[in-house]
């Protein structure tokens, strides 16, 4: 098991929540997003995204939650970051979160991270999220993920 997706577990262990991490061929786009979804058989919306941007005055990664099928809009998220946002890269990304683009999971990251939430995910009894590699994802009720992510509501997609 990679390093990425013990530090996943052991996130999601540390926090009580016991769920089944499912291997998948990948998860790292949005067209793979659908791939995801396919596999785990549950609607495209059900996938929460990782989106990272730049804090352009903080240098922080700011980590988006997002349903699936949404597009982040630049503008909405800076307003809620309270910073304009800019390009990640995969450096900073790694850095920060210990994890590879693609494999970016809401939890288990090396340093704490802000987090903002796509209120969509909510509409779910259940969502699925990466865990820590392109080809691993598990599920969540996406109020416990909230909770153990502390992301913040906010509307921020086009």
């Amino acid at each position: 098991m990679s390093k990425s997706l013990n530090r996943v577990r052991a996130a999601l262990d540390a926090a009580g929540v016991a769920v089944e991490i499912r291997e998948v061929s990948q998860a790292r786009t949005a067209a793979e997003a659908a791939e995801a979804a396919e596999a785990a058989g549950c609607a495209l919306d059900q996938i929460a995204k990782s989106i990272i941007f730049r804090g352009e005055n903080s240098g922080r990664v700011i980590l988006f939650l997002t349903a699936g099928g949404n597009r982040v809009s630049a503008e909405k998220a800076s307003s809620v970051a309270g910073e304009p946002l800019g390009k990640a890269d995969a450096a900073q990304i790694r850095a920060e979160t210990g994890f590879a683009i693609g494999g970016v999971s809401p939890v288990g990251h090396l340093t704490p991270i802000r987090c903002f939430w796509d209120p969509r995910l909510s509409d779910f009894a259940t969502i699925w999220a990466a865990a820590g590699t392109p080809h691993h994802i598990f599920e969540i009720a996406p109020a416990t993920l909230l909770r153990i992510t502390g992301a913040e509501p906010a509307e921020f997609t086009e």
